[in-house]
């Protein structure tokens, strides 16, 4: 279930909270990792081969996952459509505080 804020966020650590709830979904969180994990292969990707087009595949791959992940099994809006900066921010916290054991995986 979503919960619409209608605050503005001036601090991601005021942000976050609010992040992680509109990513309950366990399915949702995990499509958010693996769209994650898949733009940090693409980047290495890219720079090993000097291949760099393959930049162009990251936004689809990052976003691509986790869109999915809040239109089909969230059933809310991502956050990033009104914090892109704070969203972009929390994909990579959320990431790293499920491989610390700080949120399930």
């Amino acid at each position: 279930m979503s919960h619409e804020t209608t605050d503005r966020y001036t601090r991601f650590a005021d942000f976050y909270p609010y992040y992680l709830q509109e990513h309950s979904n366990p399915v949702c969180r995990r499509l958010h990792y693996v769209g994650s994990l898949l733009v940090l292969a693409i980047l290495a990707y890219a720079i090993g081969t000097q291949q760099w087009l393959w930049l162009l595949a990251m936004p689809f791959a990052g976003y691509g996952f986790a869109w999915v992940g809040h239109f089909v099994f969230e059933k809310n809006r991502p956050a990033t459509f009104k914090y892109p900066l704070y969203s972009f921010m929390g994909d990579w916290v959320m990431l790293k505080d499920a491989f610390t054991g700080r949120i399930r995986f």
